[in-house]
């Protein structure tokens, strides 16, 4: 799937009911907003971009999961949907005059400044993340060991404290 399909059918998709709180976590601030708007076709078009990065954007197939984290993934489709100016613009540009690949990674690199904090914040978060899904993963199967242990030890004791009983009440007989 290319990533123009990936757009469109992704923005015809509901928008979440905290759009507000979504915006701030990914960094589409009034400021960026304001950059945003200031972009032009010239901006685009006369961005340098270095040969290697050029040579990993060339020909094939777009795809967003690919190209762009979830975090941009996500920070784009709200800039698009937020910003008109933007979306004219890509509209404007992609296919003809670049690939949407390129567009991308060009966009990102003129808006690292005002997104940076964010991007870093939510890579920050998602290790936490992970770092909590293995240490529950690493603890479960000792809390199975140690609740193993218990059973085993109850049921000992529970086994002398019956045994000597019983042998009790049989000798009184």
């Amino acid at each position: 799937m290319d990533v123009y399909s990936w757009f469109r059918r992704s923005s015809s998709r509901p928008q979440s009911t905290n759009n507000g709180e979504e915006e701030a976590i990914f960094g589409v601030t009034d400021q960026l907003i304001d950059f945003i708007k200031t972009l032009s076709l010239d901006t685009f078009n006369n961005f340098p971009l270095q040969d290697e990065e050029g040579a990993n954007y060339g020909d094939g197939p777009g795809n967003v999961r690919k190209d762009l984290s979830e975090w941009q993934a996500r920070h784009a489709m709200l800039v698009l949907s937020k910003v008109k100016e933007m979306s004219q613009l890509r509209f404007r540009l992609c296919p003809g005059r670049m690939k949407e690949r390129q567009f991308w990674r060009i966009y990102f690199t003129l808006v690292k400044s005002y997104v940076a904090e964010y991007e870093l914040r939510a890579i920050r978060l998602e290790k936490l993340r992970q770092m909590k899904t293995e240490n529950e993963n690493i603890s479960d199967p000792s809390m199975h060991e140690v609740e193993m242990l218990e059973t085993r030890s109850s049921a000992l004791l529970e086994h002398n404290f019956d045994s000597p009983t019983h042998d009790i009440g049989t000798e009184k007989e």
